[in-house]
């Protein structure tokens, strides 16, 4: 769908410089998606891997991001390779919804009731993002943090339209239960994609 060289904003990585990929086509249909004109694949045309490799190349940041829409709904496998082999590193962000492909230096899974996350992505996650738009998200987050690695980085964060209202709610919650850290979408702040 589009592609671009930015700071990434939120979770672990957060400051780092990263060329961002986000593939058209997503189902899984979260009603506060903020790219809500990725889902339709068809309406993004194919670009080849050299292609995506070769663009990236340009940039001095040497890691991307593969985001979407939903990525796995693709096999990655070849575009992270050529990425790898390139040395460039690999970032998915996730909902976990479908099975897990490519090769990957850091995996964000960040799970949506409209379709849940896979056991086989979230065993695999590097870091697990719940994204916090009502009060029942905490019980949603603690049980998809009981089914990842006790080495998983744990972030909540809130829905950026309701982030007044969940804010501190998210802040007494990680005081409470500090195996969580909070995540903020920091690119909004400063106003970068």
């Amino acid at each position: 769908m589009e592609a671009f060289y930015t700071i990434q904003g939120e979770g672990y990585n957060t400051g780092r410089a990263a060329y961002f990929i986000r593939l058209g086509g997503c189902d899984v249909g979260c009603h506060w998606c903020d790219v809500k004109e990725s889902w339709d694949a068809a309406s993004h045309p194919l670009t080849s891997v050299e292609a995506i490799v070769t663009q990236a190349k340009e940039y001095p940041g040497k890691a991307v991001v593969i985001t979407g829409g939903e990525p796995l709904i693709y096999n990655l496998d070849l575009l992270t390779q050529t990425f790898q082999n390139a040395g460039i590193l690999t970032f998915l962000e996730t909902s976990g919804a479908y099975p897990l492909s490519g090769s990957w230096d850091w995996i964000c899974v960040s799970p949506k009731k409209f379709k849940k996350p896979q056991p086989g992505v979230l065993n695999q996650a590097s870091e697990l993002k719940v994204v916090v738009f009502n009060k029942s998200d905490f019980e949603w987050a603690e049980e998809h943090a009981a089914q990842v690695a006790l080495t998983t980085k744990l972030y909540l964060q809130p829905e950026w339209s309701k982030a007044e209202q969940m804010m501190p709610l998210i802040v007494e919650y990680v005081k409470n239960n500090p195996k969580w850290q909070v995540s903020l979408q920091t690119h909004k702040y400063l106003n970068i994609p």
